[in-house]
């Protein structure tokens, strides 16, 4: 990794895609520069005065640069540069006042076999003291690192500059000596980041996979899941707690096939955990008393809708109330203060945006949040408490600035069976609505959904002149069990029904203009595009397909040599749906021209299924053209590839739907 000192303003924040966006000629790829280019802002963090913001940006060519700065005196300045390819910064976080620490990600190849790995970088907020934190192995380690761990507690009390750490210990000894140290497993360790110096807190043990604390260094819950014989995960979790005074573990819950009691955070003064669970179908928030009694009650249910998670604020993480989503997402707040502050600031800013809390003082007298909307990307603001002061600290997407963008409406549709399916429909601005083309963009996942908010990809195509409509087929979650069926895979019929009702939909309300209608998606939407193309193939003029899954089987052998292999290979199954629900094995049924993107170094899906798909679509004569990016992931990270992929994706879908 190349760690380097730059200096500059905030001024060069301001990121431009492949090139000049003034050099290029077309509206379209003009369009396509300023959409494709990635967030000014990745990530941010407030320091424990409240007085620093450190931010990581895009450089203008690849890698991700740190930059800090001053609320007092207005300067600012890059501290860190990662800009090494197969590596980039994920996050960074005051550990103090002066210093942060910084998790770097890097791909590697291990033979045919992309691995990932995860280091930490430590800086002070001047640039100085650049380095490693140490992964704790010695020459005598019997094995290596893939895994930095996760930091746990950013504040140990009286102890500043000390953070709360998982460590992934494996065994130590030297060939004929007798001196070894077998300890082996995930512990935790109370690390001084100034001198590097670990101390054990919670001795390792082979099958722990995740610990949580109260937020003031105690941990407080343990998750364990084994491994079976062959070496692969098992499919139970077994989770453990401690009451406030001992440090015997208890049991606490089990989890069988994902389903069951899902920690999520502890509450120190109320004694107790907050737990994601199941009741009549959707998943609530409990709390759990973790004082040996196991009483439990309701925090917040929501009927029809999943409760995906707590909010949690300040660096020692508090919950201060918990989320969800239904047409708009939902933050219900437990803290009196937030609940008055976050709906006054939404009514407050233009718009009446969505607030999120990014960050927090150590105190919490100073607040990071961010404000956006469907069709603003978004401002993060410090808000502080005492002066009751709102200030406008930078823009997410600074080339989006001013720039008029599409509205998303919530709308339902009836699916094959008559159920009716919900979905958001964005259309140009200034349009009326009807005889467009228009673009069916479902989500990837399939374990996931669509929200109402700012989506890059769906706002350049309505500003390009499409009507756009994001459909949370089943298999979509937070829309309960019974919504969410077998999954996506194995449900595939369902889903991919509900995708192609979608497109008829658009069709019949006039939305659509006859013959003008296409198809993205990216993952599994990418998946679900070339499927539909399959089982409905004179619907959709057009296939866009980023990144996709194109056979079931191959998706499977991917994870063959990890240890999560059984997990997926039950998630995916067995049975004539491998098949039946291979695109690339049907690639003769699909008549539209499809185009496809994808990275050669993506570890979600691997590059070889789009190469898999194109060679079949081109044994069966069929018009394709992919697309590949070398040194990308599965979220093609880079603003050349993202502003190619909206050029080249545009350019096709008016030559296929000729307009």
């Amino acid at each position: 990794m190349r760690i380097a000192l730059w200096i500059m303003g905030l001024g060069a924040a301001s990121l431009c895609g492949a090139g000049s966006a003034q050099a290029q000629a077309d509206e379209g790829a003009v369009l396509a520069a300023k959409f494709g280019a990635l967030e000014s802002v990745r990530q941010i963090s407030l320091s424990p005065s409240g007085n620093q913001v450190a931010f990581l940006k895009p450089n203008p060519g690849t890698g991700v640069t740190v930059v800090v700065a001053d609320f007092g005196t207005g300067q600012s300045r890059a501290v860190l540069n990662a800009a090494n390819p197969g590596e980039t910064l994920r996050w960074c976080r005051w550990a103090s006042e002066t210093r942060l620490m910084c998790l770097l990600s890097v791909t590697v190849n291990r033979g045919d076999v992309l691995l990932g790995a995860t280091r930490y970088v430590l800086v002070r907020n001047d640039g100085s003291g650049q380095g490693y934190l140490s992964s704790g192995l010695s020459r005598t380690s019997q094995g290596g690192l893939q895994d930095a761990g996760d930091v746990l507690d950013w504040d140990i009390a009286g102890k500043p500059g000390h953070v709360l750490m998982t460590r992934q210990f494996v065994p130590e000894g030297e060939i004929g000596s007798n001196i070894e140290r077998k300890r082996e497993g995930l512990g935790v360790e109370d690390v001084d980041l100034e001198t590097g110096k670990r101390s054990l807190v919670e001795a390792p043990r082979k099958d722990v996979v995740r610990y949580i604390t109260d937020g003031r260094g105690h941990v407080r819950l343990m998750a364990m899941r084994g491994q079976a014989d062959d070496g692969y995960l098992k499919d139970t979790v077994r989770w453990f707690y401690r009451t406030r005074d001992d440090d015997k573990w208890l049991p606490f819950a089990r989890v069988e096939g994902g389903e069951g009691d899902h920690p999520v955070a502890v509450d120190p003064d109320k004694n107790l955990a907050y737990v994601l669970a199941p009741k009549d179908g959707f998943d609530v928030l409990y709390g759990v008393a973790l004082d040996g009694s196991g009483a439990r009650q309701v925090v917040l249910e929501q009927p029809g809708i999943d409760i995906d998670d707590v909010i949690a604020i300040g660096r020692n993480g508090r919950v201060v109330g918990a989320t969800y989503a239904t047409e708009k997402r939902v933050n219900v707040f437990f803290d009196p203060e937030l609940k008055k502050l976050g709906p006054a600031l939404g009514k407050a800013l233009a718009g009446q945006p969505l607030v999120q809390f990014v960050d927090s003082s150590e105190d919490e007298g100073r607040l990071l949040l961010l404000a956006s909307s469907d069709s603003d990307p978004g401002m993060f603001y410090r808000w502080d408490k005492t002066s009751r002061r709102l200030e406008q600290v930078l823009p997410l997407r600074e080339p989006l600035a001013q720039l008029p963008l599409g509205k998303m409406t919530a709308v339902t549709y009836p699916a094959g069976d008559g159920t009716m399916v919900p979905a958001y429909l964005t259309l140009p601005p200034g349009s009326t609505g009807k005889g467009l083309p228009a673009i069916v963009m479902p989500h990837g996942g399939p374990g996931a959904r669509d929200e109402w908010g700012f989506d890059w990809l769906v706002q350049y195509f309505a500003v390009r002149g499409f009507a756009v409509l994001q459909p949370n087929y089943r298999g979509s979650t937070g829309y309960g069990s019974e919504w969410y069926q077998k999954n996506g895979f194995k449900s595939w019929r369902l889903a991919i029904g509900d995708i192609s009702a979608a497109g008829r939909w658009l069709t019949t309300q006039g939305i659509a203009a006859p013959g003008k209608l296409a198809i993205v998606g990216w993952s599994y939407g990418g998946y679900a595009a070339l499927q539909s193309g399959v089982t409905d193939p004179e619907l959709f003029k057009a296939i866009v397909a980023v990144a996709p899954v194109t056979d079931l089987d191959k998706l499977r052998e991917e994870s063959r040599d990890f240890v999560n292999f059984r997990l997926v290979d039950t998630f995916i199954g067995h049975g004539p749906h491998i098949d039946e629900g291979s695109p690339a094995r049907h690639a003769a049924a699909i008549t539209a021209p499809v185009l496809m993107f994808h990275g050669e170094r993506d570890m979600n899906v691997d590059v070889a299924e789009s190469r898999l798909m194109a060679d079949r679509l081109k044994d069966a004569r069929k018009p394709v053209t992919l697309v590949t990016f070398p040194g990308l992931d599965h979220q093609l990270p880079s603003a050349e590839a993202r502003t190619r992929l909206l050029a080249d994706s545009d350019a096709f879908l008016r030559k296929a739907l000729g307009f």
